[in-house]
C-alpha cells in the first residue's frame, strides 16, 4: 500500500522532470535494482549531484511504497507545493514575464476529474489552476495519483469567493472566458492569444450563474455526435490546447 503521508512522483519522465525542475523539493529517489540502462543511470547521477539520497530496491518494494502503478522502476518523494490563496495567485501573476494562462474549475467535486485536469493543465503549460474552497474537490491523495506527478508542479489556488477572484483577474487585464454548451461563439473562432483564464464548470451542471455572469465572454466546444457534454477534463484539454495552439502559431 502506498504511503499516503508523502507526495510521490513516479515514472521515468516524471522523476526526471522533478529532478530537473524542482530539485530542491526532491527528498529521496528509489530505483529498482534490476534496471541498469542509460536513463536510470542518468537519474541516479543527477540525484546524487543535487544531494538526493538514492535507494536501490526491488520491484515489490517499490510497489509497496507507491502503490500498484506504472512506476517504470523509478520514484521520488517530494515536498508538497505550498498551497496558494488569492494573494499568492496575484503575486505570482505579477512575477510572470509572459501572458498568463489559467484554468479555473467551478464546482468540480470528483477528485478523479480534478487530478485529470491538473495533468492536462501541466501538459498545456498553464501557470495555475484556480478552484473554490467550497463545493469542490481538494488536492488529496486520489487527485495526486490521477495527476501522475502534475500536482507537484502546477500550483492550485483555492479561493473563498470565486466570482470575486475572477473580478480581480479582470482588473489585472486577464480575459475571463467561460465554456458553455449554449454559447453562440465557437471555441475555435475565439481569440485566445491574450492573458487568459479559461473557466469550466462541472459536467452536466456547468458553471454557476454568478461565475458565468462574471466572464468576459462565453465559448462552446463544437459537438458533432449525440452526447450533450464532455467530461470536464476532456473539455479542459480541448480548450487549453486550443489556447496553446494559437499562442504558438
Amino acid at each position: 500500500m502506498a504511503d499516503s503521508k508523502r507526495n510521490f512522483v513516479y515514472g521515468l519522465h516524471a522523476v526526471n522532470a522533478a529532478l530537473e525542475r524542482a530539485p530542491e523539493r526532491v527528498l529521496e529517489l528509489w530505483l529498482v535494482q534490476t534496471r541498469d540502462d542509460a536513463r536510470t543511470r542518468d537519474l541516479k547521477d543527477r540525484a546524487e549531484r543535487v544531494g538526493v539520497h538514492v535507494h536501490s530496491v526491488s520491484g515489490d518494494a517499490l510497489v509497496k511504497l507507491v502503490g500498484d502503478v506504472v512506476h517504470q522502476g523509478a520514484a521520488v518523494a517530494m515536498r508538497p507545493l505550498k498551497a496558494w490563496d488569492e494573494h499568492d495567485l496575484t503575486q505570482a501573476l505579477t512575477e510572470l514575464t509572459v501572458d498568463p494562462l489559467l484554468l479555473v474549475l467551478d464546482g468540480v467535486t470528483d477528485p478523479h476529474n480534478l487530478g485529470a485536469c491538473l495533468r492536462t493543465a501541466d501538459a498545456a503549460g498553464a501557470h495555475a489552476v484556480v478552484i473554490p474552497k467550497d463545493r469542490a474537490a481538494s488536492v488529496d491523495g486520489v487527485v495526486r495519483k490521477v495527476a501522475a506527478g502534475a500536482a507537484e508542479f502546477v500550483p492550485v489556488a483555492t479561493v473563498t469567493n470565486l466570482a470575486r477572484t475572477l473580478g480581480v483577474l479582470k482588473e489585472r487585464g486577464i480575459w475571463v472566458v467561460g465554456t458553455d454548451g449554449e454559447a453562440e461563439q465557437a471555441l475555435y473562432s475565439a481569440d485566445l492569444k491574450r492573458p487568459l483564464a479559461l473557466v469550466l464548470g462541472a459536467e452536466g451542471t456547468g458553471m454557476r450563474r454568478l461565475t458565468k455572469e462574471t466572464c468576459d465572454f462565453l465559448v462552446r466546444i463544437p459537438m458533432a455526435g449525440h452526447v450533450q457534454s464532455l467530461n470536464v477534463s476532456v473539455a479542459a484539454g480541448i480548450a487549453l490546447f486550443e489556447a496553446l495552439r494559437q499562442r504558438t502559431g
